[in-house]
């Protein structure tokens, strides 16, 4: 490589260290460290055009080591997608354009919002799945309209995740050959060298998920650098890995290579002795020669002519198949279902008992062909989450174009791959048991935090999954994910209430959502309807103005509120029953609706779920009372269980007359 390609690489080096300095904060070890790497790959190896960041046939990149992110921003700005100086010079202060960490929709070029280490190795896995699948619906072979990479760059943390073995062999058994996986090996971890505690053979790893692997004995060497990169896009028939041999703070005299380079500043003179190893020509801080901004604008105008030249294939692609132009479109709609709320045919249902997770599996192929973006399945558990798609095939190397996934069972890395596709613009979802919410909890907070309308279905709902016992009956899960900020979770009790909470996910923008539904059957109830969709509702109302009491109920339990009223009327009691399908969706509604719904002046009430009652005090309140589970389950036939626990409508009953 040339001088200026060196100088270049060195820009993205004494950029990331004046901001990070300037900030007192920050990680310089990863930018100093991998900026050869990434100025050989976003100057030489990747399509992107920094005037549009969503081209739709860029390659994609992920930094799954989000510490790093002063590596892509410094990218970002010497390749002009909009991040000034000024920006450079607010890392990590408040509402700058440079937080801690990549965040995605707050600044333009960034693919996804990383930090949790491993995350996006397998939100790249995703991404690389949705290509596949685009590129096998809808590329001819005159017409390769769809065919790009993703990249995704972490370190000795990523791969020690348990996230990354996960989502690799998955990869490597989907032989995504689009996706390439570049391992910053430096051997350094905060705590010291690697040695310490993650001394495997990486390489070996990755050769039996049946990745192709390549050893950069120089990761700082541009040449090997492009070798690798190109030997990897060259191989047709697996993913790549590329390990790079790197230095940690690459440049810094006192710290390349020690893991004080990490974390921490690198402090004035040390970022003045870095200058002046890599000859900089200024000490200036943010100072960029004029002729590396030159050519690093000269490299992005090769982004702009590679969008330009397939922009003019496109057009003769819509020209040649225009119904399949529309529907590539359609794909990406996310507005497509919106009419679905004035379709009959989707809200009708059978008047019997039916388990919400059967009703769900009978929304979801209602709304298959409605959705065609709707592209997910379940961690080895279609056939109890009733969450595969009829008449669809499986995605697999022998066929990309199908929509139903195997996940197998990688509960954690099938979260994070269905935000990959979401990221892409499909609508991606998993499927799992209730109780193995916890291993996606983590992953769906990212969701939430990027505001991407990723779809979890989760079945066998509480102490209702029975004979399996309390390891296997959620109680404290359905508050971890009300706790989420921006997170839809819906309980619904019946047909109507399910088929909502489908229409919710399915038009949602910028809100993930959770359905979770019962193993066992529920009846359809005459009052629900499609107010489901504000969240709380009146399911049955009292004939008085003021309500003697407020019963409040989700998913299975609703029930038991309709059968208590009834016995409560016998007595003279006049309650009102409020179905909660979605606490998050309620507490979005106007203070007027909720005090309809719930008004101040009831102060008796009495919350029912065969949950534990965190977050029902807000509902409660000081003179209300819960029916809830007060401990773990136990392992017999549901109906025993509810009746152990106290879920009768008896005790319902029994609940409201203590709370008047």
């Amino acid at each position: 490589m040339s001088n200026i390609d060196q100088m270049s690489a060195n820009a993205i080096r004494i950029l990331a260290a004046d901001g990070i300095q300037k900030a007192k904060s920050g990680h310089p070890g990863l930018p100093l460290g991998c900026a050869d790497i990434a100025y050989v790959l976003w100057g030489k190896e990747m399509n992107h055009n920094p005037k549009n960041p969503n081209w739709r046939n860029r390659d994609r990149f992920i930094l799954s080591g989000g510490h790093g992110s002063m590596l892509l921003y410094s990218l970002l700005h010497l390749f002009g997608y909009g991040l000034t100086k000024e920006d450079l010079m607010q890392f990590r202060q408040l509402d700058s354009k440079t937080p801690g960490h990549p965040e995605y929709r707050h600044t333009a070029g960034i693919e996804a919002t990383t930090g949790p280490l491993g995350q996006g190795m397998a939100m790249a896995v995703g991404m690389a799945m949705a290509e596949k699948h685009m590129a096998a619906k809808y590329n001819k072979p005159e017409f390769p309209i769809i065919n790009h990479y993703v990249y995704a760059l972490g370190g000795d943390g990523c791969m020690m995740e348990g996230i990354s073995h996960e989502c690799f062999s998955l990869a490597g058994t989907l032989k995504l050959d689009n996706l390439i996986v570049i391992y910053d090996s430096n051997k350094i971890s905060i705590e010291g060298s690697t040695d310490i505690a993650f001394t495997e053979d990486v390489v070996k790893r990755f050769d039996a998920y049946g990745f192709q692997t390549i050893v950069v004995e120089d990761g700082h060497n541009m040449d090997q650098i492009t070798k690798a990169l190109e030997e990897a896009k060259a191989d047709h028939t697996r993913p790549s890995m590329i390990l790079c041999k790197t230095k940690i703070g690459r440049g810094c005299p006192a710290k390349e290579g020690t893991a004080k380079a990490h974390g921490e500043p690198l402090g004035d003179d040390n970022v003045a002795a870095l200058k002046a190893n890599l000859n900089w020509p200024s000490t200036e801080p943010f100072f960029v020669p004029q002729e590396v901004y030159d050519n690093y604008a000269a490299l992005a105008a090769n982004g702009a002519k590679a969008e330009e030249e397939w922009n003019k294939l496109f057009d003769a692609y819509k020209a040649k198949y225009p119904e399949d132009a529309k529907a590539i479109e359609a794909d990406l709609d996310l507005d497509i279902a919106k009419d679905l709320i004035n379709d009959e045919a989707y809200w009708a249902y059978e008047d019997k008992p039916e388990a919400t997770r059967k009703l769900s599996g009978l929304a979801l192929n209602r709304i298959k062909d409605k959705v065609p973006g709707l592209f997910g399945g379940s961690a080895d558990l279609a056939p109890s989450n009733i969450s595969d798609m009829k008449e669809v095939p499986f995605f697999s190397p022998e066929d990309y174009a199908g929509r139903n996934i195997h996940y197998g069972v990688r509960e954690i890395a099938m979260t994070a791959i269905a935000n990959g596709i979401t990221l892409y613009g499909l609508r991606g979802y998993g499927a799992t048991f209730f109780v193995f919410s916890d291993y996606t909890k983590p992953v769906l907070r990212l969701s939430s935090i990027m505001r991407i309308p990723t779809l979890m279905i989760f079945s066998h709902d509480s102490i209702g999954v029975g004979e399996d016992g309390p390891t296997h009956e959620p109680v404290e899960q359905p508050a971890m994910l009300r706790s989420l900020p921006n997170f839809h979770m819906f309980r619904p009790a019946d047909a109507t209430e399910t088929l909502a909470a489908w229409y919710s996910a399915v038009t949602s923008k910028e809100t993930p959502t959770a359905i979770v539904t019962t193993r066992q059957a529920l009846p359809q109830l005459a009052g629900s309807s499609k107010e489901a969709l504000k969240g709380g509702y009146i399911l049955e109302d009292s004939k008085k103005e003021t309500p003697d009491a407020i019963i409040i109920a989700s998913g299975s339990e609703v029930n038991l509120a309709v059968k208590a009223k009834e016995i409560l009327a016998g007595e003279n009691i006049d309650v009102r029953v409020v179905s909660m399908p979605c606490m998050d969706i309620f507490e979005e509604q106007s203070a007027d609706y909720k005090e309809k719904v719930l008004p101040k002046k009831v102060r008796a009430r009495v919350a029912v779920e065969a949950l534990t009652d965190f977050g029902w005090g807000k509902y409660v309140g000081l003179d209300g009372a819960t029916l809830t589970m007060t401990g773990f389950g136990a392992s017999a036939p549901q109906n025993l269980l509810f009746e152990k626990f106290g879920f009768t409508a008896e005790n319902v009953v029994k609940k409201v007359k203590e709370v008047l």
